[in-house]
């Protein structure tokens, strides 16, 4: 895991995470708004992937039948095994 980026692409980080199976799969969940952020105390819905997360950011999103919240802790540089991919973040 990375510890020295700022930022990652939000459909990076959904697929590295593993709350998508592709880059693409994450990218069409975002851009039919199945992903919401919190910083700063605001909620946003997105609609672009490329859009920038950093650590301590909040994403609310569909897990398969669960809404699941998650706390962004870490970037990762690939997608890794599950338990690699569990240390990118904590539920909230």
């Amino acid at each position: 895991m990375s510890g020295t980026e700022e930022a990652c692409r939000l459909d990076v980080w959904l697929w590295r995470a593993r709350f998508a199976p592709t880059r693409s799969e994450a990218a069409a969940r975002i851009e039919a708004g199945r992903v919401r952020l919190t910083r700063a105390g605001a909620q946003t819905r997105m609609s672009k992937p490329g859009f920038r997360v950093r650590q301590g950011d909040v994403l609310l999103l569909m897990r398969g039948a669960d809404l699941v919240e998650v706390r962004i802790v870490a970037f990762g540089k690939r997608r890794g095994p599950p338990a690699e991919a569990a240390g990118l973040y904590e539920a909230v």
